[in-house]
C-alpha cells in the first residue's frame, strides 16, 4: 500500500470553474499508484471542489448563473460581509457543494466518465491563490 500527498496551487482570476483533471491525473503519475483512490480536497472556505461536465463550456456557465440565483450577492439578509459583500455568500455555496471529491484510479487513470473533470469552483470576485491537497492511497 502506498500513500502519497501533493498539492496543486490554481491561481483564479474571480469567480467561475477551473478545471484541474490533467494536474490531478499528474500527481497520480507522479505517485506512482495504479490502483486505489484519489482525494481532492481544497483548503479554504469560499470556493469549492467538484465533478462537472467538461465538454460543452455552456454547461459551466449554467451552474455559475444557477448559483448566483440561487445565493444572491446583495441579500440583505447576510451580516457577515468581513470581506465583502460576496464573502458570506461566497461561504453559503462552499456548503452547497463540497470542499473534496473521492476518485477511484484503476490501472493508473482516475475513473472519471466521458464528459466528467474535476474542477475548483472559486465563488469570489477578486483573484486567489488556491491551495488543493491530493491524497493517493493504492498500490
Amino acid at each position: 500500500m502506498s500513500i502519497c500527498h501533493d498539492r496543486i496551487e490554481v491561481r483564479t482570476n474571480g469567480k467561475g470553474l477551473y478545471e484541474i483533471t490533467g494536474e490531478v491525473q499528474s500527481k497520480i503519475d507522479k505517485g506512482g499508484v495504479r490502483n486505489g483512490t484519489a482525494t481532492v480536497f481544497v483548503q479554504h472556505t469560499s470556493c469549492s471542489i467538484i465533478i462537472m461536465e467538461n465538454a460543452d463550456p455552456t454547461a459551466r456557465r449554467d451552474l455559475e448563473e444557477f448559483f448566483d440565483r440561487l445565493v444572491p450577492e446583495d441579500a440583505d439578509c447576510f451580516t457577515h460581509s468581513s470581506e465583502g459583500t460576496d464573502d458570506m455568500p461566497s461561504h453559503i455555496r462552499m456548503v452547497l457543494t463540497r470542499t473534496g471529491e473521492t476518485v477511484p484510479i484503476v490501472d493508473g487513470k482516475m475513473q472519471l466518465g466521458t464528459w466528467q473533470g474535476i474542477f475548483l469552483f472559486e465563488h469570489r470576485r477578486a483573484p486567489h491563490r488556491r491551495k488543493v491537497l491530493v491524497a493517493i492511497i493504492g498500490e
